[in-house]
Formats: structure tokens, C-alpha cells, sequence
């Protein structure tokens, strides 16, 4: 095994009890009704936002997007990030087409009947260059939402492009457990298929973060932080912050859900 196998591996020993516990978190089993999967959506969209805004931020670091075009960056991470945003930003939509999943997610939200005024005129906002911190204060967000976001958005801007893609690597919707695709599913049957956009969209992110953009992020984290201790310190900090916020968002929500 080489240094940076081993470095890897510490890491994700470091952070197994964390995400265990994530797994296991009772948000999950809150959720036996359309009510209180509305209230998990419209908390969670800000999450699926603030997954492709770490995503971008990797792919504007590790590539050039810029012109004039000159090749730049690791050349393995660059491959790898490039493929992961293919996968999220124009994955297919199960109907012939392409979507992102922030897109896929929204509509999901709308056959659920999940409100999404609050995460569209957010949107608004910082497209008429609102700063993400303000805007969520100006749209009246959870908590729980400005949290959560603010913390990925101070590891972006750390500017530390390791600790960046820890967070990517290790806060994905992978901790997303089989748990709760059983309980939408079930949901989805007692609604004659009302919730079917959801079961896809569940299916469809988990299966390619196992199978693929799981592996992909380990190879580029190892990539980028190779054998420099420093680097592996930033990831490891990075990822258990990251996993941290993760943790605090989940039980924001679950005080949301059994308020409903």
C-alpha cells in the first residue's frame, strides 16, 4: 500500500462513526407521510443547490473555463470532475431527455406538491448577483438552510482546493441510506405513482455516486492531495466540518418534520 492509499484510508477511518450516524439519523424515519416528505424537500432542494455549487467551484478550479483555453490543472482530476458533471448537470431525465439533478429534484418537488416559491426566488436572487449569504436572509430561509449552506460556502472560500473537493467527496448524497427509498417508494404506491420523480431522482443520484462519482472523487482527492501530509490534514478537517454541517441539517429538519 503507498503513502497515499494509507492517507486515504486513515481518513475515511476517521470519518466511519460520522457517517454511520448519519446514515442512522431518525430524520429518516420521520417521514411516513407526503407532509412531512414536503417539509424534508423543501429544506433538503438547498442542499441538491449547494452540491452543484461545490461541483462547479472543483470544475472551475481543476480546468480551464476560461479563454483564451490553455491546458491547466492535474490531468487526472481534471478528467475526473469533468465526467461528474456530466453525470449531475446532464444526466438523463428517464423520458429521452437530460437534466441536472437540482432540475430533476424541482420537479419532483411539484408533483409532491412541495413548495417551491422559497429556493426559486433564492435562485433569483443570486442571479441578479445577490451574495448566497445574503439572499438566504433576504428570502427568509431556515436556519437550518443558511447553515448548512453558509458552511460549504466557507470551505469554498477557503481558496484550499483539497479541503474543497473533501467536502465534495465525503458530503455527496450518498449518505442518503436505502431506508429512505424504501419509505418514498411505499409512499409513491399509496399515491398512484404521485411521487414517481422523486423514486427516480433517489435511484438515479444514489446509484451513480456508488458506482461511479463515488469512486471518481476518491481517485481525484487522492489525486490532488498525493503524499503532501498538509494536504491530507486540510481534507480531513474539510470533510468532518462538512460532515458536521450534515448533521446539524438533519436535525434542523427533523425538528421541521415533527412540527408539521
Amino acid at each position: 500500500m503507498n503513502s497515499t492509499d494509507t492517507h486515504l484510508n486513515a481518513l475515511e477511518g476517521q470519518l466511519g462513526d460520522l457517517r454511520r450516524k448519519l446514515l442512522e439519523h431518525p430524520v429518516y424515519h420521520s417521514l411516513g407521510t407526503r407532509e412531512s416528505l414536503r417539509v424534508f424537500m423543501e429544506h433538503h432542494v438547498f442542499a441538491v443547490w449547494d452540491f452543484m455549487s461545490i461541483l462547479k467551484t472543483l470544475q472551475r478550479r481543476l480546468t480551464c473555463v476560461e479563454l483564451p483555453w490553455v491546458p491547466s490543472g492535474d490531468r487526472d482530476a481534471r478528467r475526473l470532475v469533468n465526467e461528474i458533471v456530466l453525470g449531475e448537470e446532464s444526466d438523463e431525465d428517464g423520458r429521452g431527455g437530460y437534466v441536472s439533478h437540482y432540475e430533476l429534484y424541482r420537479e419532483a418537488m411539484h408533483q409532491c406538491e412541495a413548495d417551491t416559491s422559497t429556493i426559486d426566488v433564492f435562485l433569483t436572487r443570486i442571479s441578479h448577483g445577490l451574495p448566497v449569504r445574503e439572499a438566504l436572509v433576504a428570502i427568509g430561509a431556515p436556519q437550518p438552510v443558511r447553515a448548512f449552506v453558509g458552511t460549504t460556502f466557507d470551505i469554498i472560500d477557503s481558496d484550499n482546493t483539497c479541503a474543497i473537493a473533501a467536502a465534495f467527496t465525503f458530503g455527496r448524497e450518498e449518505l442518503i441510506p436505502d431506508l429512505f427509498q424504501q419509505i418514498v417508494r411505499e409512499l409513491n404506491r399509496q399515491s398512484a405513482g404521485q411521487l414517481d420523480r422523486f423514486v427516480y431522482y433517489l435511484e438515479r443520484h444514489i446509484e451513480l455516486d456508488a458506482d461511479q462519482h463515488g469512486p471518481m472523487a476518491l481517485k481525484m482527492l487522492a489525486s490532488l492531495c498525493g503524499d503532501d501530509d498538509s494536504k491530507w490534514q486540510a481534507a480531513t478537517e474539510a470533510a468532518l466540518r462538512a460532515l458536521g454541517a450534515r448533521r446539524a441539517f438533519w436535525d434542523g429538519v427533523l425538528e421541521a418534520v415533527t412540527r408539521t
